[in-house]
Order: structure tokens, then sequence, then C-alpha cells
């Protein structure tokens, strides 16, 4: 009964058991597919690595068909704490099956995809900025870190530590060969060469302008770098000349470019950035080719990058676009159709990489966990094999050819939006109806040209910081890279080869700079090539602008097209139609000081021309340059005529002590002392007050800027005299060439006969020589006989000396050697004795010892002996006592028996105590018999031995007796 009921509870229980799992399980699945249609996480495996340093990526490789996600990477701090530590940045290798990933603690750890492991590569010690792999030498890689410098790391070694940043590096490119990279940050790019991980080259942009990105193109030595307005220039990488640059779009809004992607045939290019519009640009024709128009939800775009296709031969057509909103969008570029996205709303991405072979995608959420995605999984149309080659023909209508732009749909095939004509823009913004002089006052970049005016008017100059940008701003610098490179390339100009020799500077590198921009201006116009002055004019301007050869040949072109109007019409004389202007001015406001100049002999050529020809470089100092600088260019060209004659009257006084020409001279060649700020407030006051008649602007043009493109055609000025004073330089050229190929022959002739000369002489000479050395030989020679016979008489006396001595060494020696061996005789002889008085000592010594130790054993036997007689007495008393004891207690016994038998046994008892007497008295007899036997055999040993020494010590003696006669024998020998 009790096991019926026992089987009872345990069916209830498996029952109730059964029906909670089927519960759990409907539960799991509803709560599972509400989950799966609401949000987008199925069957995904979250992998903690916590502080493991290797270990697997997913445990069970379980890919959702719908949603792509093999596994997503968490790091938690510990544990016991649910914080997690954000990955920053990721960055694949060439095969596509591995890639790294660092954490904001600065942990870098590489992730194969291929064999599902992970391992922590590196502790850094501080936050990642930027990741790439070296792509010679694949365990190695490069790490761009928050205190602006780049670690090169290789199997855990720190192989190098680059700095120069004074940014954040936002970027790492490495070249397809492996030998270089470029890091990028926004102020500056470095090019490195990472065999020597050393800095080759540093790219370096005004403050203005930030850089955005720097990369190199696919198997190509072209750089690309990127600005933040929009332009993009393409470099040579071994030569780093400008090969070519973009056109930025004139028409529509600005995008402003922060991310770019290049495909792997490196003939697209992808620009995105602060809309939602995306740059197609075709890299071999340099145009814009098509302007994608993202979705409406599409603000701004984060990051782009081509999705590669095994079959498109690295033209990839599928273009990934991750927006503001954290949803990662994939584009066809031909038919503008979305394919597939990643990412949503509530788990944003925000960065993404995407594995060179096109089959992974790892995604940085916005969580801080890295997601990885199988594109395969994600849509069928990637790695498709090309459509066949034979295709039918069918009909169809025609539809309207598509223009520039192209709007994203996420449908079937639609359309392309057209648009009228080939204008790029997306939305036509109002035209505002500006005056005539406010065109004249706006500048480029946003600037007002009164605005700047007022603001000098009221600082006396621009701010340094911002100089050399209101500078480009002011004298509108069309910065024609392409014109500029065409005069580099012609090389250095022949006038200017020589340069060093008139102008020596110390630095190579201005040496250089003046030198190029000096070419190119004598390119560009040949009376450039002619100018004396032109090195002093132009080299302040290489000074301040020695990093941007460009800048400084435009700011000179600009200065001498605008502010050198009518120099050259009297070349190569002095411009007397200037330097009348100023005169004149100089006449109408300081006649005294001018006609104390005609009274010293001192014309316009003296005191105006050396402040033009330098630019009041050779009399002011830099900063006092600087600020009479930022008031030139922002006014009328005529300001440099004022600025002279307020220097010269401004220095009126000491001019009038002059007398001297030399003084004079000596003056305008040479700084002075003299406030900047009062010599520009009467440039102003002349500039104001001069009448109108001659005032230099009514002779000199309004500022006209170089023209965009080309520069303009520089012609102001007498050809024929250029002409003729460079056919004369070309003659005089050929005529000392010619000359010098002349002496070159002549030294040459001169050089050979002196050759020739100085071999007869020296052959002369060489046998002179000879003959005298021959006479010298033979002189030596008979010297040389007459010593011979004279040592050979010495050597034969030496050899008689010799011989006696050796005979009387040998004597000495056959002396000495019996000396020796009667010394070892008597020292033999005097060691024998020695040994025999040892002997006899130690005999002597023996036999003491031996009597000695007869007494000892002497003494022993008697002390034995009279020990055994005590022994021996007390066993006689000891008997006695015992036969007496055993006597009377056996008469005690007698007594008592019968009276009858007393006599009988009286008899008895006499016998038998007669008996035992005897036999007690035997007995003490044989002991002590038996005693004295034991005591004589000892005796007899004792005497035996006694004989036995006597015997070896008489043997002894007799031993030494024989020995002492053979030893007195030997003494009277």
């Amino acid at each position: 009964k009790f096991k019926h009921y026992l089987l009872i509870y345990l069916y209830y229980c498996l029952y109730i058991h059964t029906y909670i799992h089927i519960y759990i399980f409907t539960c799991g699945r509803l709560f599972a597919g509400v989950v799966g249609e609401s949000k987008w996480m199925i069957n995904m495996q979250v992998t903690d690595i916590g502080s493991r340093e290797d270990g697997k990526i997913w445990h069970r490789k379980s890919v959702s068909s719908k949603y792509g996600v093999l596994a997503t990477v968490v790091r938690n701090a510990s544990a016991r704490q649910t914080k997690t530590v954000r990955f920053l940045h990721v960055a694949f290798d060439t095969t596509g099956e591995s890639f790294l990933a660092g954490d904001h603690h600065g942990n870098i750890y590489v992730f194969d995809i291929s064999r599902n492991r992970f391992k922590l590569v590196q502790k850094t010690g501080q936050a990642c900025t930027a990741l790439a792999f070296n792509l010679r030498r694949t365990t190695e890689f490069l790490v761009a870190l928050a205190d602006y410098s780049i670690k090169c790391f290789d199997k855990g070694q720190t192989l190098s530590w680059m700095r120069g940043h004074e940014g954040a590096i936002s970027s790492l490119s490495i070249h397809s060969s492996g030998s270089y990279a470029i890091s990028t940050s926004s102020d500056t790019a470095q090019l490195w060469n990472l065999d020597t991980f050393q800095r080759k080259r540093k790219l370096n942009v005004r403050q203005s302008v930030g850089i955005q990105k720097v990369f190199f193109l696919p198997h190509s030595n072209t750089i690309l770098s990127c600005f933040s307005d929009d332009s993009i220039f393409a470099w040579e990488s071994d030569t780093l000349f400008c090969k070519y640059q973009l056109p930025v779009p004139q028409d529509g809004p600005r995008i402003h470019y922060r991310t770019f992607a290049v495909t792997q045939d490196g003939k697209t290019l992808a620009a995105a950035g602060r809309s939602n519009l995306v740059h197609l640009w075709c890299l071999d024709s340099r145009q814009l080719l098509r302007v994608i128009h993202m979705p409406p939800e599409v603000k701004s775009v984060r990051f782009v990058d081509f999705l590669p296709d095994s079959f498109d031969g690295g033209s990839n057509q599928i273009l990934g676009v991750l927006s503001q909103d954290g949803i990662m969008r994939f584009i066809n570029i031909q038919s503008c159709k979305q394919i597939f996205e990643i990412g949503s709303h509530e788990d944003a991405i925000m960065l993404a990489a995407i594995c060179p072979k096109g089959h992974h995608i790892v995604a940085v959420m916005d969580s801080g966990a890295l997601r990885i995605y199988d594109v395969r999984s994600l849509t069928p149309e990637i790695s498709k094999p090309p459509q066949p080659l034979l295709k039918r023909v069918t009909k169809g209508k025609s539809s309207e050819g598509s223009g520039l732009k192209m709007k994203v749909h996420t449908g079937a095939g639609q359309r392309p939006v057209k648009t009228s004509g080939r204008r790029i823009q997306s939305k036509v913004l109002p035209s505002a109806v500006s005056t005539l002089a406010d065109k004249e006052n706006d500048l480029p970049n946003g600037l007002n040209k009164k605005r700047l005016q007022a603001l000098l008017r009221a600082f006396g100059e621009y701010p340094a910081k911002y100089r050399m940008f209101i500078w480009r701003s002011l004298l509108h610098l069309p910065e024609n890279h392409a014109a500029f490179s065409s005069l580099t390339d012609k090389g250095l100009h022949s006038a200017y080869m020589c340069l060093q020799e008139r102008y020596p500077i110390k630095s190579h590198k201005l040496q250089r700079g003046l030198q190029r921009v000096l070419s190119a201006l004598a390119h560009w116009a040949a009376v450039f090539g002619e100018t004396d002055y032109l090195p002093l004019l132009a080299f302040p301007f290489v000074k301040l602008f020695e990093n941007n050869p460009l800048i400084c040949f435009e700011v000179v072109a600009t200065i001498i097209v605008n502010w050198c109007q009518h120099w050259f019409e009297y070349f190569p004389n002095p411009p007397l139609n200037v330097l009348s202007l100023a005169e004149n001015v100089l006449a109408h406001h300081d006649k005294e000081l001018l006609q104390h100049f005609v009274a010293c002999g001192v014309t316009s050529q003296l005191y105006a021309w050396p402040l033009l020809e330098t630019l009041f470089s050779e009399v002011l100092m830099r900063e006092e340059w600087l600020k009479l600088f930022d008031n030139v260019f922002s006014n009328h060209p005529s300001f440099l005529l004022m600025a002279v004659v307020a220097y010269v009257t401004c220095c009126r006084a000491p001019l009038l002590l002059c007398t001297e020409r030399k003084d004079f001279e000596y003056f305008f060649h040479h700084r002075n002392s003299l406030d900047i700020s009062a010599m520009l407030k009467e440039a102003y006051r002349l500039m104001d007050s001069t009448p109108a008649d001659i005032h230099p602007s009514s002779a000199l043009s309004d500022f006209e800027p170089l023209t965009q493109g080309q520069y303009p055609i520089f012609n102001k000025y007498p050809t024929f005299i250029v002409e003729y004073q460079s056919q004369e330089r070309e003659r005089i050229r050929q005529q000392e060439v010619e000359y010098l190929r002349e002496r070159q022959e002549v030294q040459e002739l001169h050089a050979e006969a002196v050759r020739q000369q100085a071999e007869f002489e020296a052959w002369y000479k060489q046998q002179e020589l000879l003959l005298q050395g021959e006479e010298q030989r033979r002189r030596i020679l008979q010297e040389e006989e007459s010593k011979l016979t004279q040592q050979r008489a010495r050597l034969a006396a030496m050899k008689r000396e010799l011989k006696v001595k050796e005979l009387n060494l040998i004597d000495s020696s056959r002396r000495r050697f019996l000396k020796h061996q009667q010394d070892q005789r008597r020292i033999q002889l005097k060691r024998l004795d020695d040994e025999i008085q040892r002997k006899m000592v130690l005999r002597d010594q023996e036999t003491a010892a031996a009597v000695q130790d007869i007494e000892v054993r002497q003494m022993e036997l008697d002390a034995q002996r009279q020990l055994f007689e005590q022994q021996l007495a007390k066993e006689q008393e000891r008997v006695s006592q015992t036969v007496r004891v055993e006597v009377d207690t056996r008469r005690r016994r007698a007594e008592i028996e019968d009276s009858t038998f007393q006599n009988f046994i009286q008899t008895n008892a006499d016998v038998s105590q007669t008996n035992k007497k005897v036999y007690v008295h035997c007995c003490f007899i044989v002991s002590l018999d038996r005693g004295r036997g034991e005591l004589d055999s000892k005796e007899r040993e004792l005497m035996q031995e006694i004989r036995e020494l006597r015997t070896k010590l008489a043997a002894r003696a007799r031993a030494a007796d024989f020995i002492s006669p053979s030893t007195s024998s030997g003494h009277s020998h």
C-alpha cells in the first residue's frame, strides 16, 4: 500500500514538472517572437572577456540569417562590477580574418575570427585614438595614443616610439608596400619611414584650415590630403609634388567633408560630411561623378567605407554610410538602392570597420561593445558571380537619362531624380542683392575690409595669430597650385644659379627657398631674371612663408603687380616716375627737408629708392615691418609711397644734420631709432592731406588680385631692353662658355706639356740618381769588403780567445765537478752518521722503554699474585667457616638421635667425621695446588717473554757493534 501511494505521488510530480516545462517553453517562444519583432536580437551570443588574456570569441557559432550577428564582445571591469570598459577603435589586417581592437584602458586585443580566438597582445596604459596593422610584417601594428604619440608593437615588445604631433591623431594610413605610414591630426600630417621609424616629411597648414584626413591611395604612390575647406589635393609620395586638385563644388551648400573612402582600385573617392549628400569623385578624370542623396532621416554622415566584393575587380559598388542616427546603410552606388542596414536607434553604431575581403563587419556600438557581423548572412547579393556575357535583347520603354544627382531608395529600382542641366546643388539659395561697394569690401573666408581697417586703426596691427590668414584674404591669393608647379618644374633660372655668391645666407633651407621663388618669378616674367634688387624685395616674404613657397610666390607677385606699378618702365634704371611722385609729396609737405637734400646733392634715388627696393626690410625690425605691411596691404597701393615720405619726414632731425653723401647712404641702409606708430600716423595724414593733383593714387591703379587658374601676363617693362640684356647675357654666357672651354683646353695642353716636361726632368733626375747610386754602392761595397776583412781578423782572434776560454772553462768545470763529488760524499757520510746516532738514541730509548715495561709487568704480576693469594686466603677462610658450620649442624643432629643407638652412631659418626675432614683437607690442598700451578705457568710465560726480549736486545747490540767498526774504518779511510 505504501508503494502504491509512492508511485501515485511520483506520477503526480512528473506530471506537474512536465506541465511547467511546457508552459515555460511556450512562454519563451512567445516572448522570443515578440522580442524578435520589436527589437533586432535573435540567438545572439554575448561574450564578456573581462580580465582574461585569451579565450574563445563565441562558444557556439550561431548566426542569425536575418541580422547576421556572429557575436557581441563586451568587457566588464571585474566580475563583481557591471561597469563596461568601452572599446574605441578597430582595424582589420590584410587577410580580413583578424582585427585589432583597443579599449578605453589602453588594452589592445587581437580577434581571430577564423580560429575563434582572442588574445590580449599589449597594455599601453592609455586610450588609443587610431589603430593600423603593418602590411609588411603581419605581427607588427601601430597604435596612436592619447599623448599624441605613435607606438609600434610586435609580439608584446615596443619597437619604436614616434613623437611629433601636437594634437590628437585621428587616422593612420599605411602604404601598400608597408614601408611608409601617414599619421593625421587636425593641424598636421606626418610621413613616417617604417623601416627606420624616422619622420620623413611633415605637412603643416594654417590654423584657419584644418586637416580632415591624409591617406595613401591603394596600390599607388599618390597621397590624398583633405582639408576642412572641402579642398582635396593629390601628391606624389616620393617627391611630394602636387599632382592635381579636385575642384571644389561652387553650386549648392557646402558639405563640410569629414569622412572619406576609396575603392580598392583607387579610382573612385567617396566623400561626405555635415549633410545627407555623398559625393562620388572619379580620380582618373578628376570630376564629380555622382551625388547621392540619402534618406530624409539622415542629417549628417559620420563614416563611409566601400564593401569589397570578390567579383568586382576592385571597383567596389556597395558603399556603407553611417549616419548620425547610428544606423549604417549599405547602398549600391550605381542604382542607389539600399541593400541592407545594420544598427538601430536603440543600439546605435559609433564606428565600423569592413573586412578587406568583404566577409565581416566589426562595429563599435554606443554601449562600448564590439559586434561582429557576417556579411554573407546579411544579404545574398554579396560575392555573387558575374552575370553571363551573353544576353538577349528585349523590348522596353526607353527611360530618360538620369542627371548627376541620384536619390537613395529602399524599395525596388526607381528612376534617379533628374536635375536640370549639369548643376550639382540640391537646392537653390536666394541671391542677396549687394552693392558694388559691398562687393569690393567683401573678402574671402567671410571677412570684410572695412571692419579690418577699423580694427587696424584701433590697434595699429593685426593679431599675430591671424595675420597670415588676414593677409591671404586681403590679397585674394588664388593658390594656383598647377600653375605654380609648372613654373617650379622648369627648375632654377640661370640668373639665380649662383645666388649664394651674391647673397650668402647661413640657412641652406632659406637659400633654396629664395632661389625657388626667384626662379619661378623669372620664369613668369623675363624681367625678373634681370632685376638686381628682386632678392632684396622677396627675401622677407621668403623668410616669413618659409614652409609654403606657393603663398610666398603669390604674395610677392601680388606686390609686384599692385605696389610696384610703373617700377619697370625705365628698366634697368630706377623708376624715376614713381620716385618723382614721392618727391612731389615731400616737396608739398616739407620743403625745407627737400631743399636740404638738393643742397647736399641727394636725390630721390638715394633717400627713397633704398626703402622701396628693400620694402623697408633694411631699416625696420621684424615686428615693425609686419606692422607696416598690415597697413600697406589694407590700403591703396599708393600707401607704400606715403610710408616712404612719412619715414623721411619722421627722421628729418637727423637728416638735416647730415651733409655728406656717405652719411645719407648709411642712414637709408641701416636701422634707425623710429617710432613705427608715429610713422604710420604720419602716413595716414599724408594720405588724407595730399592734394589730388600730386597724390600718388592718381597715377597708380587700384588693387587687382591675381587671376584664378593661371597667373596674369606681366609685360609692363621695356621688352627690347630686357630681351637685349637677355641676349647679351646669353651671348656673354656663350662667350664665357667658349672662353672657359678654350681656357680648359689651353690648361689641358699646358698641363700636358708640364706633365711631359716633368716626366723628362724626372727621367734625367732618375738617371743621375741611378749613376750616383751606383757610385755610392761601389764605395759602400769597397768599404764593406775592408770592413769584412777586418771583421774576419777580429773573428779569428776572437775564436782563439774563445778556445782558450773554453779550455779554461772545461778545466774549471772539471775541478768544480770533483769538488762537488767530494762535497756529495762528505754530505752522504754526515747523513749516515746522523742516521746511526739517531738509531742508537732510538735503540736506547726502546731498551729503556722495554725495561720499564718489564718492570711494570713484574709489578703487575706481583700485584696479581698478592691479589690471588688474598683471594685464596679468603676462600680458605670461607670454606673453613662453611665446614665448621656444617660440622656443628651435624653434631647437633647426632646428639638428638636415640640414646639406644648412640654408641653405634657415635662410632659411625667418628668415622664419618674423620673421612669428611680428610676430604675437605684434600680438596683444599687440591685447589691450592691448582692455584699455585696457574701462578707458576704465568710466571714461566713472563720469564719466557723476558728471555726473548733480552735475546732481541742482544741481537741489536751485536748489529750496532758490527756497524760501528765499519764506520770507524770508513772515517779512517
